[in-house]
């Protein structure tokens, strides 16, 4: 939850205390929510803050936010994109790192970086041109891949995103990545070594208690007496939603009080609702489109369980966000999800892409409610215990020191 919220001109900041300055570089940063990029660079920034870090974040302004504002220890800089009405997102893209580019020199004018920090080819230009410009090093977390996202490269769009993927990670003094099925992505994609690498899982917050839920789901179909099973991501193929529609008809033949809300917006959720309709589902799964974190979090607090049938997904923050409810989740056994969840224990796995997979442990959870509160109660300890953002934001401290070390020592020679 952000606070203690300061606002004040740019011009007005003053060079602070002696604590390690470092700049990261996010195209989005909340409340100004695309994805799970947003959430993992907000919860890194507060625990590498909580540790004596003075963290600024530099990132894209939709037009309605402060353009300088302190949140919790935070320093939020937020620019306009070049032309930032243009419609070409690799036009907007190319507005958006010029803009924070220009951003990055008047700040450190004013505050001694150590280090820059970059999170995805959006930011890769801007991070690329401070590395040499302001003669800084240059750290950056792989998030995803172009190539994993489409299990191959095959236009011309697709390409030129691999090439900037790849100048990236070869121009990076150090790469983090999420998960070793990441680590392993990326060394076949781009060729680096195995040392210039970092596995850092994500992190997740503790859970925030909700003094009314009920309340938050005013609006979406939530059904008093039914169980739901939830899932929620951007509508994209890749995200696998189309399984649980096709396994719908099963579970509704086995468990009528059972009921399905898929969240998130994209561009396959015209295609998901049509679908529905044709199947004769409209009453049994819900694709309510947007909703925002505190519905989410109402939404994960009613459910009887949540699922993430991923096809492609390097980690899997939603499922530790479930976990972190004490629900039960299932997910994909692929990526960086398979790493998270151990069978039968923290939570159930799914062959991805297998609709009588995924109707097998739904029917699992359904009919066995003692063993389902267990998986939820084992999954609610491993989120906290071993994906706190102290914890994720100590391992990624290492890194931060190991890269000034060697660039002090390159230096001397």
């Amino acid at each position: 939850m952000m606070n203690e919220v300061t606002t004040a001109e740019p011009r007005n900041e003053v060079q602070s205390n002696s604590n390690t300055k470092i700049l990261l570089l996010s195209w989005e940063y909340p409340p100004n929510v695309v994805g799970g990029l947003s959430r993992h660079v907000h919860g890194l920034a507060g625990g590498l803050s909580q540790m004596g870090y003075e963290v600024h974040v530099l990132t894209a302004n939709p037009g309605h936010l402060s353009a300088y504002e302190i949140i919790d220890g935070i320093h939020i800089h937020r620019v306009r994109p070049l032309k930032e009405n243009d419609h070409n997102f690799l036009h907007w893209i190319l507005g958006l790192n010029l803009a924070m580019e220009q951003k990055a020199r008047e700040l450190s004018s004013c505050h001694s970086f150590e280090l820059v920090h970059a999170h995805d080819w959006l930011v890769g230009p801007c991070g690329l041109t401070l590395k040499e410009s302001l003669k800084l090093p240059l750290i950056t977390t792989i998030h995803a891949t172009e190539h994993g996202r489409n299990n191959g490269i095959y236009t011309e769009l697709q390409k030129f995103i691999h090439e900037k993927e790849e100048q990236l990670v070869n121009g990076s003094d150090h790469v983090i990545v999420c998960s070793e099925y990441m680590k392993e992505e990326v060394i076949q994609q781009f060729k680096i070594s195995e040392e210039k690498l970092a596995v850092i899982a994500n992190g997740i917050n503790k859970e925030i208690p909700l003094k009314n839920p009920d309340d938050l789901l005013s609006g979406l179909p939530v059904k008093e007496s039914g169980r739901l099973i939830f899932s929620i991501g951007r509508m994209v193929k890749e995200k696998g939603f189309d399984i649980l529609i096709e396994s719908a008809p099963i579970i509704k033949e086995k468990f009528s009080d059972a009921y399905f809300i898929i969240a998130g917006k994209g561009p396959m959720l015209e295609t998901y609702r049509k679908r529905v309709k044709e199947l004769n589902l409209e009453d049994f799964i819900h694709f309510p489109g947007f909703i925002d974190d505190m519905q989410r979090s109402a939404l994960f607090h009613k459910c009887a369980f949540a699922v993430f049938p991923s096809h492609y997904e390097p980690f899997g923050i939603v499922a530790l966000e479930a976990m972190i409810s004490g629900k039960p989740a299932i997910v994909s056994n692929t990526g960086g999800l398979k790493g998270i969840v151990k069978h039968g224990y923290s939570g159930l796995l799914m062959i991805p892409g297998d609709s009588a997979s995924f109707a097998e442990q739904a029917s699992y959870l359904l009919g066995n409610a003692d063993r389902a509160n267990t998986i939820g109660a084992n999954g609610k300890k491993v989120a906290e215990s071993l994906f706190s953002w102290g914890r994720i934001a100590e391992e990624t401290k290492r890194v931060f020191e190991e890269t000034l070390i060697s660039q002090k020592l390159e230096d001397l020679v």
